[in-house]
C-alpha cells in the first residue's frame, strides 16, 4: 500500500506581532483522512497558526504546505482545495440563510447538478431547515455558527480548517457535526480543528497540545494522558464545590478539582489520598459517592500540566477578596420572577408564555438548543426588549414599565463580545466605570479589582481587538460586575474559554452567589450546568424542564445509558445503533453512550457486536446519566410526541 504524502505540512512555524511571540517553532503534519486537533489555554497561538496555514497571514519563519501548495507562494491553490471556517462569522447578514450558502456553494464552485440534496442533508444535520428564508443578521449567535458550518461544508475540501467551530452550539448539534466530520474522514478528508471542548479532542486521531506558541507534546489522545505521570480518583457530590474546598484543605500535596458533578484528587500516592479523603468525607457529613482510581481525561490533563505550568493568572483568593464587599439585593422578594412571559416576531413566537422564580444567591442555569428562545428571553429581563405578553420583575423592577430602573440593577455579558475593539482593555474598563457611576478611589479599587479577577493587568494597554477570544471574554466580565450588581446576566459568559480559565470563572460566580448576587446563566457546556442551584430548559420557545441538576438527572430519564469505552468509536456507532433495543447511540468523549431500556440485555448484545467486529470494549456498563444526556432526551422527547399529535391530527382531518 502507497502511502498518501500528508495533507498538511507545517515545519518551525512563528509568528510575532511586536514583542509577543505568539506562535514558536511548531512542527507537525496531518494526514488525509485524520482529525488532528489543536488545544490549549487561550492565547496559546490556536488561531495564529490556522490563519498562517490558510494564507491569511505571512510567516515570519518557517514553512507550510496545505493539499501540497506552499502557503505563501502558492496561496490561490491553497485556498482552492481548502475551506477555513474561522471564529469570526464570515456571513453576509442582509442574505438569508440560503443565500447565504449559494453563495459558498458559488464561491466554491459546486455543481448545481445534487447541490440542492447537499443543502437539504446540511440544513437536517443542523435543525436549520426551518430557518432557510431567514436573514442571517436575524439568527441568534448560535444559529450563525451553525449556519457557518454549513458554508464551509457545502464542498468537499481535500483540507478542512476549524477554529473553534462548536463553540456556542448546543450538545445535540455538536453530535450531529461530528457525525459530518467522520464522513468526510471517508472521503480523506483531512481536518484540522482548535477546540475548546476537551471531550472534543478525545475524538481526534492525534493532538498538538500548545501553550505560549510553543509545542508541550503531540501524540494520540492516550499518548497525551500518559504526561500525567500522578494517580487519580474521584467523588460524586451534589455538593461537589463544598466537597472541593473541604479535601482542599484536608489533603497535603494532592490537586482537588471539581468536573461538573464530580471531584478529582490527583495524588503522588493516591491509595494514601484516597484513604485520608475518605476519612475526610466520613467525619465532614457532605454526602459523597466514591467512584474509586480513575484513568484521567484529557481535561485532567490539560489541568494538571497547564495548571502547573501557571498559564493563568487569576487566583480564587483575590476574588472572594473582592467580591466580599458585593451589596445586598434591593429587594427582598425573588430576585427574578417572571410570569407568561411571551415574545413575538411578527407571525413568530420566539419565547412563549415562560414563567419561573430564581431567589437571591441562587445560580440559575438556562439551557436549550440554539434558537431556544434563551438570548430573547435574557434581553427582556434586562429592559432590552419588551414584552409582547406577559409580565415579570428584575431587582423588584417591571420588566415593562421599569427598563431604565432594571438596567442600573443588573450586570449583563451577552453571547458575543460587545465592548469597544478599538479602546485598550483600560480605557474599556474605565468606560463601563463611567457608565456606572464609579469614579475616584471607588473605580479605582474596582479597576485594581478587575485587574486581578481577569489576569490582563500586563495587558492593560493592549487595545482589545488584539486579544484572544478567551481573554475578550474575560475582560466583558470583568465590565459587567464592576458596579457590583445585585443580579448578573451571563449569556454563554464561557464559550470558547479553555477549561482552566472556565474554572477561574465558576471561582467568581460562586463568590458572588455566596454573597447575595444572583447568577442567570445560559451555557453548552453541559459540566457548568452541574454547578447550578437550579436548571429550566427552554425548547422552541417554552419551558420544558425545571428542577435542581440531581432532580433533572434522577427524575426526567425515562431511559438508561449504557456507557460503551472503546478505540474508534465513529467505526462502531452505526452498528451498535442498529441492535435490538437501543433507541440512541450517541459520541460521548472518546467512547459512545447507548439509550436503552435494559441495560442487561443490552450489555450483552454489545459484546457480541464487539466480537464479530474482531475487537473488545475497555468496558460496557450503566451510568447515571449526565446532563448531556438529559439535554439530549429532553429535546427528543418534544419532538417525538409533537410528530405524534401531529399525525394524529392529520388522521382526523377529513
Amino acid at each position: 500500500m502507497i502511502m498518501q504524502p500528508p495533507a498538511i505540512e507545517a515545519h518551525g512555524l512563528r509568528k510575532r506581532f511586536g514583542t509577543l511571540t505568539a506562535v514558536d517553532g511548531l512542527s507537525f503534519e496531518v494526514r488525509p483522512g485524520e482529525v488532528f486537533g489543536l488545544v490549549g489555554p487561550d492565547g496559546a497561538g490556536k488561531t495564529t497558526t490556522l490563519r498562517m496555514l490558510a494564507g491569511i497571514m505571512d510567516l515570519d519563519e518557517g514553512a507550510a504546505t496545505v493539499a501540497g501548495f506552499d502557503t505563501q507562494t502558492q496561496a490561490d491553490s491553497v485556498k482552492r482545495h481548502m475551506a477555513y471556517m474561522s471564529q469570526r462569522f464570515g456571513l453576509y447578514p442582509d442574505l438569508t440563510v440560503a443565500e447565504n450558502i449559494d453563495f459558498y456553494a458559488d464561491m466554491y464552485s459546486v455543481p448545481k447538478r445534487g447541490r440542492p440534496e447537499r443543502v437539504n442533508d446540511l440544513l437536517d444535520f443542523s435543525y436549520m431547515r426551518p430557518f432557510r428564508d431567514r436573514l442571517a443578521g436575524d439568527l441568534s449567535g448560535g444559529m450563525k455558527q451553525k449556519l457557518q458550518l454549513v458554508c464551509a461544508l457545502i464542498h468537499t475540501p481535500k483540507v478542512l480548517l476549524l477554529d473553534e467551530p462548536t463553540n456556542g452550539v448546543d450538545p445535540v448539534s455538536r453530535r450531529d457535526f461530528w457525525r459530518i466530520l467522520y464522513q468526510l474522514l471517508k472521503q480523506d478528508v483531512a481536518i484540522l480543528v482548535s477546540t475548546a471542548y476537551l471531550d472534543e479532542a478525545e475524538r481526534c486521531g492525534r493532538l498538538a497540545l500548545l501553550d505560549r506558541g510553543g509545542l508541550l507534546a503531540q501524540g494520540s489522545p492516550r499518548e497525551i494522558k500518559g504526561l500525567m505521570h500522578r494517580g487519580l480518583t474521584a467523588f460524586r457530590s451534589t455538593r461537589a464545590r463544598e466537597l472541593a474546598r473541604m479535601l482542599r484543605a484536608h489533603l497535603s500535596g494532592a490537586s482537588v478539582d471539581v468536573f461538573g458533578a464530580q471531584v478529582h484528587v490527583v495524588a503522588d500516592d493516591i491509595a494514601g489520598a484516597r484513604r485520608d479523603a475518605l476519612a475526610a468525607i466520613a467525619s465532614s457529613g457532605l454526602d459523597a459517592e466514591d467512584l474509586g482510581e480513575q484513568t484521567p481525561s484529557l481535561e485532567d490533563v490539560f489541568v494538571a500540566v497547564l495548571g502547573a505550568d501557571g498559564a493563568s493568572e487569576a487566583h480564587p483568593g483575590q476574588v472572594s477578596e473582592a467580591a466580599s464587599h458585593t451589596p445586598p439585593s434591593v429587594t427582598d422578594g425573588p430576585a427574578v420572577r417572571v410570569e407568561g412571559l411571551t415574545r413575538r416576531f411578527g407571525k413568530f413566537t420566539a419565547v412563549d408564555r415562560v414563567s419561573f422564580e430564581t431567589a437571591r444567591g441562587e445560580i440559575f442555569g438556562f439551557l436549550g438548543p440554539n434558537g431556544a428562545g434563551k438570548s430573547t428571553t435574557i434581553r427582556m429581563l434586562c429592559g432590552l426588549l419588551a414584552p409582547t405578553e406577559g409580565s415579570g420583575t428584575v431587582a423588584g423592577f417591571d420588566v415593562r414599565t421599569q427598563p431604565e430602573a432594571i438596567k442600573k440593577n443588573i450586570g449583563y455579558m451577552s453571547q458575543r463580545f460587545s465592548l469597544y475593539e478599538d479602546l485598550t482593555v483600560e480605557e474599556n474598563i474605565n468606560f463601563y466605570g463611567g457608565i456606572y457611576g464609579l469614579s475616584g478611589r471607588r473605580l479605582a479599587a474596582r479597576k485594581d479589582w478587575a485587574f486581578d479577577m481577569t489576569g490582563l493587568r500586563e495587558r492593560r494597554q493592549s487595545p482589545a481587538r488584539v486579544l484572544s477570544g478567551g481573554w475578550k471574554q474575560r475582560l466583558a466580565m470583568a465590565c459587567a460586575v464592576l458596579h457590583e450588581p445585585p443580579v448578573l446576566f451571563l449569556d454563554e459568559p464561557t464559550s470558547g474559554v479553555d477549561p482552566l480559565n472556565r474554572r477561574r470563572f465558576w471561582d467568581l460566580i460562586y463568590d458572588m452567589a455566596g454573597n447575595g448576587v444572583t447568577v442567570f446563566v445560559t451555557t453548552h457546556y453541559m459540566e457548568e450546568a452541574e454547578y447550578c442551584d437550579r436548571l429550566a430548559m427552554i425548547y422552541r420557545g417554552r419551558m420544558i424542564a425545571l428542577g435542581t441538576p440531581l432532580e433533572l438527572k434522577t427524575g426526567v430519564m425515562r431511559e438508561r445509558i449504557l456507557d460503551v469505552a472503546c478505540d474508534a468509536p465513529q467505526d462502531l456507532i452505526e452498528t451498535l445503533a442498529a441492535l435490538p433495543g437501543v433507541r440512541e447511540a450517541a459520541l460521548f468523549g472518546a467512547g459512545i453512550h447507548l439509550v436503552v431500556a435494559d441495560p442487561e440485555t443490552v450489555a450483552g448484545a454489545v459484546n457480541r457486536a464487539f466480537e464479530e467486529y474482531g475487537s473488545a470494549p475497555a468496558h460496557v456498563r450503566e451510568i447515571t446519566p449526565s446532563m448531556e444526556d438529559v439535554f439530549v432526551s429532553l429535546i427528543e422527547q418534544v419532538d417525538r410526541e409533537e410528530a405524534a399529535s401531529a399525525a394524529n391530527a392529520g388522521g382526523r382531518q377529513p
